[in-house]
């Protein structure tokens, strides 16, 4: 489950009564999208519903049946989340944009390349062309799509190019472990070679070439790269 300390509220008021749940705060958007995503036992801080989390008032069985129509404490935390809203502190609204936002700023960085240099932009230059966009980031919306809406704004600031790279690389076997781990999301094909070293092929994008390789070599200085 996920702990006390990081959870947030999630409200609905009713006939009156206010019903809470204390949820994940990263899940809420996949919950709200597809329920049977989640794993309802670390979506939850705990499998009950409150009328005051806080002052621990719980409603009676009979008030979540007349309001809910159920006992099932998924259905609840369906039609909360879908009719109710997320109460943060201040605080927490703060730390949860900010956390967004280099979320945000990190993908671009690994996704993007300045297409003269087809180098990554700084994350420095991105947040500052993010900042002066008044780029809204939402703490709950998926970061898919934040991404998105982010990349349309900075378009007309700096030159942004998506372009992805294929490498074929070699690995010393006994690097193996490692080196397969880091390349998996990105693997085309792999074999093992008669001298014993692991060559695979992988296609990624152009700004996270550096990034990959610099985790290679951290596993073997005998690594070798090409670009295809």
């Amino acid at each position: 489950m996920v702990s006390l300390d990081d959870a947030v509220l999630a409200r609905m008021e009713k006939g009156g009564k206010r019903y809470e749940l204390l949820v994940d705060p990263n899940s809420v958007e996949d919950f709200k999208a597809d329920p049977s995503s989640v794993d309802l036992n670390q979506f939850l801080a705990m499998d009950e519903v409150f009328h005051d989390i806080r002052g621990a008032e719980r409603p009676t069985e009979e008030a979540i049946e007349s309001t809910f129509g159920t006992q099932d404490i998924l259905e609840i935390a369906k039609i909360i989340l879908s009719k109710g809203s997320i109460q943060l502190t201040t605080a927490q609204r703060k730390a949860r944009v900010e956390e967004m936002r280099q979320q945000i700023v990190h993908e671009i960085h690994t996704m993007a390349v300045d297409p003269k240099s087809k180098s990554p932009h700084p994350k420095t230059r991105i947040e500052l062309a993010l900042e002066e966009s008044r780029y809204s980031v939402d703490p709950f919306k998926r970061l898919d799509d934040q991404v998105k809406d982010a990349i349309e704004l900075l378009k007309p600031m700096i030159p942004l190019s998506f372009e992805s790279i294929r490498l074929a690389v070699r690995v010393p076997g006994s690097a193996y472990g490692s080196a397969s781990r880091i390349l998996r999301p990105y693997m085309e094909k792999e074999q093992w070679l008669e001298n014993g070293t692991w060559a695979a092929i992988i296609e990624l994008p152009a700004g996270m070439k550096d990034t990959v390789i610099g985790k290679l070599m951290r596993q073997s200085s005998d690594t070798e790269f090409k670009e295809l």
